[in-house]
């Protein structure tokens, strides 16, 4: 059984997991290992997708409704006989046959979850419920994508696991915060109750190639700003942290954990601690030295601070990320670009 090291003094699983396809044990059929991606054409998914392809014995299967993914970060997989995509929404039953699940599906950026916050809470709890009845079914290991948000607006500093959060459960980004939170409630009791091998990850900011460009998220704003020499619009006061993790580390932390023995729940974030400002004058030093800093009204419920505690991933998982953000924003610049159309100049 997964040794656990979540926040409460949770009693072992009282059911043995459910026991996989007999072919798995067949001397005759040396299987390839299927693994589900739900919201794989995101952008985190998506690099986890070209990760898990790169081990010829993967069979990955992604699903994503094209909410915030795109089918354009999946082309190159598109055709590839161990690669299958379909469209559909986690908020209906999906019967298939895999051997891990790695559920990521659901938007992650204040801008999309706060146009449809229904759409966003019904993802976390009802997706959630859906894919942990798939891998009750079917005897998987499925690996929750949970998030540093249900931290909310910590009291603590730097947040380690055994801290319950401050989350405003009414405010304008519940949907999310609190969605999260009862997503990682749903595995327990799956786990408890059912014996489900779980895996929770508590992912802190991420950024890297394949962002949405105007997904409202402070890296990909303050980018695509210096880019097209717009002002980077920093919210006031301009003091609060956040730490930014490159999706590559991010990729690594997540294959880590499902691969591990441990439930989590487990921080996966770069502790390196960065203010707005400070964001934005890198970014201005690295992208276009040209454009201004200007301040503007900050969003509800915005966090002060945000940095994690990764102990338990550099213990547990032999897990640290590797890329400082002044070496992964120019990676990210790239990409922006290209999309854009937007050269450098010479």
């Amino acid at each position: 059984m997964a040794q656990e090291i979540s926040n409460g003094n949770h009693n072992s699983a009282s059911k043995p997991p459910p026991t996989p396809s007999p072919l798995r044990f067949s001397k005759f059929f040396q299987s390839n290992m299927r693994i589900l991606v739900t919201g794989g054409a995101g952008f985190i998914g998506s690099h986890l997708v070209d990760k898990l392809m790169e081990n010829e014995k993967n069979e990955v299967i992604v699903v994503d409704n094209y909410f915030t993914g795109s089918k354009d970060n999946l082309r190159k997989w598109i055709g590839h006989p161990r690669f299958e995509l379909i469209r559909h929404d986690v908020t209906e039953p999906l019967l298939i046959e895999v051997d891990q699940i790695y559920h990521l599906a659901c938007p992650a950026s204040p801008i999309f979850y706060k146009y449809n916050p229904v759409k966003t809470i019904k993802t976390n709890v009802i997706g959630t419920l859906n894919m942990l009845g798939l891998a009750k079914r079917v005897g998987a290991r499925i690996l929750l994508t949970s998030t540093s948000e249900v931290y909310g607006d910590p009291l603590v500093h730097p947040q380690d696991e055994s801290y319950w959060g401050n989350v405003n459960p009414i405010g304008v980004r519940s949907c999310y915060d609190e969605g999260k939170r009862v997503a990682e409630t749903l595995m327990f009791d799956y786990h408890r109750q059912h014996g489900i091998e779980i895996r929770i990850a508590r992912i802190f900011n991420t950024y890297g190639p394949r962002m949405n460009i105007d997904d409202g998220r402070v890296v990909s704003n303050f980018i695509a700003q210096a880019i097209r020499g717009e002002p980077l619009t920093v919210q006031a006061p301009g003091t609060q942290t956040r730490s930014f993790c490159y999706v590559s580390d991010m990729v690594d932390g997540l294959i880590r954990l499902m691969e591990g023995e441990n439930t989590g729940p487990i921080n996966i974030g770069n502790p390196g601690e960065f203010t707005m400002l400070e964001l934005a004058e890198n970014v201005k030093e690295l992208i276009n030295p040209n454009v201004e800093i200007t301040m503007v009204e900050n969003t509800p419920d915005d966090p002060r601070q945000r940095k994690p505690d990764i102990t338990k991933a550099t213990e547990l998982l032999g897990w640290e990320p590797k890329i400082k953000l002044r070496d992964g924003l120019p990676l990210m610049e790239d990409d922006f670009r290209l999309r854009l159309a937007v050269p450098r100049k010479n």
